[in-house]
């Protein structure tokens, strides 16, 4: 059934938000500035007229799902400071102030699967704001900075070790609530093997640490020919997970595509050339952004760890159909070297600048840099350095939103400058103003 609105109806008992709050607060006004009626028109397609219980309304979650990432909350936390905000409150299209929490935080995992790509209309959202209020102007998106990051994933550091301990102690306990009777589940001797191999990496006795990797090997390859014996074939999960205990056996140290993680499959391991951290475990996520203004225009996580040329049409192609305008200009680095994108946008390669270039190319050039920092802050004030959704579609989720609360700090932080300039001109104007009455008395 199609959402429902919130329950504004006059009350006389109760005293309206509107008539409490600071209406200009940045919250408040941006509030104004989003078209709400847009976004619901695009997203309550995914739902079908019907009889059945009504959904959440749309303005709730959305407003939820930016509040999230904006402020760099959990699910449980924001739904629970949502209660204790009047000003989250408004900013979801409530009028009266709410005791109880508007929803189980599930509710929000749910909406996002549901919905699946139109979560690019969150982003996209934030775009046509920031162009009707005059804060980013039409010209700014004809030049463009273009990179890639990885997000990583919320797993433990993939050693042999662990992935075998792990792995046979979910197939034991897949086993046991479907009912299967094993011959040795290895719980004890495994887990001692798993403590003893730590402990011998730890006092750098590695042919101790390699002889307990083997029996970890050996009890995972016990428990997996077992149940293989003995779990039905129409059995889809439990085939699921024997088919990536299978991979993890036999897989090799130089192997492409290994597996990483039991529950995260799709992990991948990316090198980005980095001092500190040499390997990084997770989906690799391209960006675009203006050259002036650092707005992100583009977020796209990319699946199988491609080659950062090959994204370069697909993050231009996602650009313009978000803002509606064809950047003539992309400035990107050397990894996109043998892109192949051809069309009305020009692509510079940062290192590559021509003898007789212009001075106004090299300054835009050397602009391409401004990304690094808006990757910074999408990950330590986002929720982009760590990705706790699952699976693919958690990792598209995760970087649109995170894009989203981007462009979203970037208006509250506008909104919230005018407020002041406009508190110290109205300071000023008064103080002039007694200067000015007490000369004439």
């Amino acid at each position: 059934m199609k959402p429902k609105k919130p329950d504004n109806h006059p009350d006389l008992f109760l005293s309206q938000l509107s008539r409490i709050l600071n209406l200009s607060h940045p919250l408040c006004r941006l509030a104004e500035q989003i078209n709400w009626r847009r976004i619901e028109q695009d997203i309550d397609t995914v739902y079908r007229s019907g009889p059945g219980q009504p959904a959440l309304p749309t303005r709730l979650l959305v407003g939820l799902h930016y509040l999230k990432y904006t402020f760099n909350e959990s699910d449980e936390s924001v739904v629970e400071r949502w209660v204790e905000n009047p000003y989250w409150q408004y900013f979801c299209g409530y009028q009266h102030l709410q005791h109880e929490l508007p929803l189980h935080p599930t509710s929000l995992v749910k909406w996002r699967h549901r919905i699946g790509d139109k979560l690019n209309v969150l982003l996209e959202e934030t775009i046509k704001v920031a162009l009707e209020t005059k804060v980013l102007k039409s010209t700014a998106l004809k030049h463009v900075n273009v990179d890639t990051t990885v997000q990583e994933k919320a797993i433990a550091f993939p050693t042999d070790a662990r992935l075998y301990q792990k792995m046979r102690v979910t197939l034991v306990r897949e086993a046991q609530h479907r009912g299967i009777a094993l011959r040795q589940n290895f719980r004890c001797v495994g887990k001692k093997a798993f403590i003893m191999q730590s402990r011998y990496a730890n006092a750098r006795q590695m042919k101790r640490a390699a002889r307990q990797v083997r029996h970890l090997k050996t009890y995972l390859g016990r428990v997996t020919r077992d149940i293989e014996r003995k779990a039905a074939a129409s059995d889809e999960p439990m085939q699921v997970l024997l088919a990536r205990a299978k991979c993890l056996l036999n897989q090799q140290r130089h192997d492409k595509n290994k597996l990483y993680s039991v529950h995260e499959p799709t992990v991948r391991c990316i090198a980005k050339g980095k001092a500190h951290k040499r390997y990084e475990f997770g989906a690799k996520a391209s960006f675009v952004t203006t050259s002036q203004g650092n707005w992100l225009v583009s977020a796209q996580s990319l699946t199988n760890n491609p080659y950062d040329g090959h994204t370069l049409a697909a993050a231009l192609q996602q650009t313009q159909k978000l803002t509606g305008f064809t950047p003539q200009f992309a400035y990107c680095d050397q990894g996109y070297r043998g892109h192949g994108v051809k069309g009305e946008t020009k692509v510079q390669i940062v290192g590559k600048i021509p003898k007789r270039a212009k001075a106004s190319l090299r300054r835009w050039m050397k602009r391409r840099t401004a990304i690094e920092p808006t990757i910074g802050h999408l990950k330590s004030d986002h929720r982009l350095n760590r990705n706790y959704l699952k699976g693919e579609v958690g990792d598209k989720a995760n970087v649109i939103l995170a894009a989203a609360a981007y462009n979203l700090a970037k208006l509250l932080a506008w909104f919230f400058c005018v407020h002041r300039i406009r508190q110290i001109f109205r300071l000023w104007s008064g103080l002039f103003q007694d200067k000015y009455l007490t000369v004439l008395a």
